[in-house]
């Protein structure tokens, strides 16, 4: 995975066109009415995504149709799945060392779990 996912998902204009886009294809005007800023800042934005691999567009006449592309949110998947596994294992002891904590300092719980 490229530094530049990360880049292209930093802006929360990006995310709000990515978050748009999951309802399917679109056109950039309808894109504009959803996110509510310029066309020409939609299209930059479009760009940026489009040289991510977050976006893929296809003419249709006169219509440029943006839709998402499953890459690279695999990717995102792929990277995030490989930290979780460390605050997972990290969450595990905390909830067994706050269980521990628990009973010592509640004596009815430590009665009822004998």
């Amino acid at each position: 995975m490229h530094m530049d996912t990360f880049q292209a998902l930093a802006d929360p204009t990006r995310r709000r066109i990515l978050e748009t886009l999951l309802t399917g294809e679109m056109a950039v005007n309808d894109i504009v009415e959803t996110v509510g800023i310029h066309q020409s800042g939609v299209s930059r934005h479009l760009r940026i995504l489009h040289e991510a691999s977050f976006v893929g567009v296809r003419s249709d006449g006169q219509k440029r149709l943006y839709s998402l592309r499953p890459e690279p949110f695999r990717e995102i998947d792929a990277w995030v799945t490989h930290y979780r596994r460390l605050w997972e294992a990290r969450l595990g002891r905390f909830a067994i060392a706050l269980n521990r904590r628990q009973q010592t300092n509640n004596p009815k719980r430590k009665e009822r779990s004998a």
